[in-house]
């Protein structure tokens, strides 16, 4: 009876975690899905490189957010998964968590060139060069994951149609990945933060001068500031593992709701609350996204005017 008990409760959990997972995840998609729409409705956005990067931010983010629920969820219902599959789950999994601090470090390049250098920002930061940039981001995002593959593949080759339990710390546990998994985040987050405390100094410094439009440097100051915020927030899932290792050997019983909590505290609300709060502080797209949520159409009302012609 006590044992058939404790699989019921386990089950109950189970359930109970990925239904929350999954609630979750529909919810924070469906909100970064209208930052998404209000996007496309308007050439205004579409046809500027601050709001293409934006964009570009959130989709990574929904991505991620996907992906990371699905390896979740796999983990329970699906846990032997073939090799290839689960190979392609990960490396989209580690890309676009890499994405997001080298999207926000593009963000604040282009706030810097439209404040320090505003004649010259037409011609660098086009629409076409924003697309490289993220294309340059993709490519710098994925070699890494590429280097682990490359390194597996020597170390410790498998069939092709192999079952394995879908998780990086279980494909990747040599000392190679868990020193490349270091000082790639390292470098990545040193490179971002530097960036961020240019880009705010050098503004910081424009907005002083008299020349210059104070209220639009200023502007630029505090969304610099909101984007080392975000990091801030997506770098929470850099100490997941760490939060793990200290706190789930202190209460084994307790070992799965502390992963679990952390999952959502570290991982989930960060990729919620970063797209939330730049996309509700711009005027602009916050008056587009009232607009959709409301569904109210401007209906504007000529009058015809009669001119009379004197003789």
């Amino acid at each position: 009876m006590n044992s058939t008990m404790l699989i019921a409760d386990t089950y109950v959990e189970v359930f109970a975690r990925n239904f929350t997972i999954v609630f979750l995840g529909i919810i924070i998609n469906s909100i970064n899905g209208v930052f998404v729409l209000t996007f496309f409705k308007s050439s205004i956005f579409y046809n500027d490189p601050r709001y293409i990067l934006y964009i570009h931010l959130v989709i990574n983010d929904m991505l991620m957010v996907f992906i990371t629920i699905v390896l979740s969820v796999m983990a329970y219902a699906w846990p032997s998964v073939p090799l290839p599959f689960c190979i392609i789950l990960l490396m989209i999994a580690s890309t676009t968590h890499k994405n997001t601090p080298l999207t926000l470090a593009g963000m604040a390049i282009e706030r810097y060139i439209a404040i320090c250098k505003p004649l010259h920002h037409s011609q660098i930061c086009t629409v076409r060069r924003t697309y490289i940039l993220i294309s340059l981001i993709w490519g710098v995002g994925v070699l890494p994951n590429l280097a682990d593959l490359i390194v597996f593949s020597i170390l410790r080759p498998l069939p092709i149609f192999t079952r394995v339990l879908c998780s990086s710390p279980n494909l990747y546990n040599t000392p190679y990945h868990e020193q490349q998994s270091k000082l790639t985040h390292g470098i990545y987050t040193s490179a971002v933060w530097l960036i961020l405390l240019f880009t705010y100094c050098r503004v910081m410094v424009t907005a002083r001068r008299a020349n210059t439009d104070k209220s639009s440097a200023k502007k630029a100051q505090s969304t610099i500031l909101l984007h080392g915020l975000q990091l801030l927030l997506c770098m929470l899932s850099y100490i997941t593992p760490v939060i793990d290792r200290i706190y789930a050997p202190l209460t084994p019983a307790l070992r799965t709701k502390i992963t679990f909590l952390n999952y959502l505290l570290t991982n989930l609300f960060p990729r919620l609350l970063s797209p939330l709060i730049y996309g509700v502080r711009d005027k602009h797209f916050f008056k587009s996204i009232k607009g959709i949520i409301s569904c109210r159409f401007v209906i504007v009302k000529v009058k015809p005017t009669c001119k009379k012609i004197l003789k």
